[in-house]
């Protein structure tokens, strides 16, 4: 047998995890080959699968990379399922290139002011993350703990797509915390945190609680191959928040130095992929790794869940204007569904059922706004129904009135005088304004 095949057959028996992970495997699997001579990493999501092309995990570890986020669970449905689709497919094929991975789960906040709204919007959200993991067999010997993808605090849109409302600090700080505490009970490790510095410092409070748990940091146009370069720097001083710590410096676990990385120089399809660094030697990372997790009963994807809506309020005038619901669908113990949505059904074939309009107010909470309602008696049905399977569909009667919208007014118009004549100005020729300088998302990034 060639040396070259003998290692190769190594880091296979390593990966299937026939030997321990500590040890020989330390010497095999985790070489520091990425800037300042550290572990290196990626991370991946659907966006490195163009048009479904797949990803070359050998040639990643041939790069010298050994481990891999890998986007794993998303708070709104689809983009969730879209997620799970590459998480079966990523995640093995990395694991047998010998790669170690993780998983990340991208959280969307809950529309809400009602601290026990949020509190319980993060266990729902919690929840969603460890049936997660569940589907995928629990935690193995090649596995990081999940990490939090916390970055935006917008909890509603305006129609132009700019952000309306936005959360404060403390329910942020609640949220997080909530959701990292129920995540590290029911899977006995620790969950990572990622945000960029500016996030930490402005929308989380400086707890010992949150400290607690390993940071991911984001921080681009810094070269971690330069020692004095820290992930927490400002021009003048450094970020303040609880990962922060006294010689300005920060307590950071990964830190994800670009999103300009050649992608096909690290066997990903597409232009650009994001790099990352751990901080510390081989010994620090396999401290992340140890024990391993299995999903009891308890623990697994429901499948078709009885679910119950309510109706907590309604409200309808005209036909000029929305009629609103707000709803809530729940679980047989009287929690939130996790995933799913809601829609109305009118039951009169003569009135419609209008153009219809969901914001998620919070995981299991929705206000649901109908329009283009001719006037009428209507009698309908509020459905939630869960594209996943996860929770069965259900629905609530409804009756409500709308009544014909008011006369507009007309406006008077104006007559011109007789004795005056205008004469229309000549139009100038508007000079064609140069088209806009390409925007360069990398000039000010490491491309590495």
């Amino acid at each position: 047998m060639s040396a070259r095949n003998f290692w190769r057959r190594a880091r296979y028996i390593i990966a299937l995890g026939l030997i321990p992970v500590l040890g020989m495997s330390s010497a095999l699997a985790l070489t520091s080959s990425g800037p300042g001579a550290r572990i290196h990493g990626i991370d991946i999501s659907y966006w490195q699968h163009p048009n479904g092309a797949p990803i070359d995990f050998h040639k990643m570890y041939e790069s010298g990379v050994r481990f891999v986020w890998i986007k794993g669970g998303d708070s709104q449905d689809a983009a969730d399922a879209q997620a799970l689709k590459y998480l079966k497919v990523d995640r093995p094929a990395a694991q047998a290139a010998f790669l170690y991975t993780g998983m990340y789960y991208f959280a969307y906040l809950p529309d809400t002011t009602t601290a026990t709204a949020v509190q319980a919007d993060a266990l729902a959200q919690a929840q969603k993350a460890v049936w997660r993991i569940a589907q995928v067999g629990g935690y193995n010997r090649r596995d990081l703990p999940i990490a939090l993808d916390l970055e935006n605090n917008c909890v509603r849109l305006k129609s132009n797509g700019s952000c309306a409302k936005y959360m404060g600090r403390d329910l942020v700080s609640a949220w997080a915390t909530t959701w990292l505490n129920a995540v590290a009970a029911k899977t006995q490790k620790r969950p990572i945190i990622y945000s960029s510095p500016s996030f930490l410092e402005n929308l989380l409070v400086k707890s010992t609680e949150l400290r607690q748990y390993p940071l991911w940091i984001a921080r681009y146009g810094l070269n971690p191959a330069t020692p004095e370069l820290q992930p927490n720097s400002k021009t003048v001083g450094c970020y303040a928040h609880a990962w922060a710590n006294a010689d300005c410096s920060a307590q950071w676990q990964f830190w994800q130095y670009t999103s300009c990385g050649i992608a096909k120089k690290y066997g990903v399809p597409g232009g650009r992929v994001d790099l990352n660094v751990f901080n510390g030697p081989s010994y620090k990372f396999f401290d992340l790794l140890r024990g391993t997790w299995q999903p009891d009963a308890t623990e697994m994807l429901p499948v078709n869940e009885p679910s119950t809506v309510v109706v907590d309020s309604q409200n309808s005038s005209t036909s000029d204007k929305p009629v609103t619901f707000v709803v809530e669908a729940l679980r047989p113990d009287k929690s939130p569904v996790v995933t799913g949505t809601v829609n109305f059904t009118s039951l009169d074939s003569l009135l419609p059922s209008g153009t219809q309009k969901v914001v998620r107010n919070a995981t299991g909470r929705w206000t649901l706004s109908v329009s283009d309602l001719a006037p009428g008696n209507y009698l309908g049905l509020i459905n939630f129904v869960d594209i996943t399977g996860t929770h069965a569909a259900s629905n609530f009667p409804v009756t409500f009135t709308v009544a014909p919208a008011p006369s507009p007014t007309p406006a008077p118009t104006a007559s011109p005088s007789p004795t005056q004549t205008t004469t229309p100005s000549p139009t100038p020729t508007a000079k064609p304004k140069p088209s806009p300088a390409p925007n360069n998302e990398c000039a000010n990034q490491i491309v590495n």
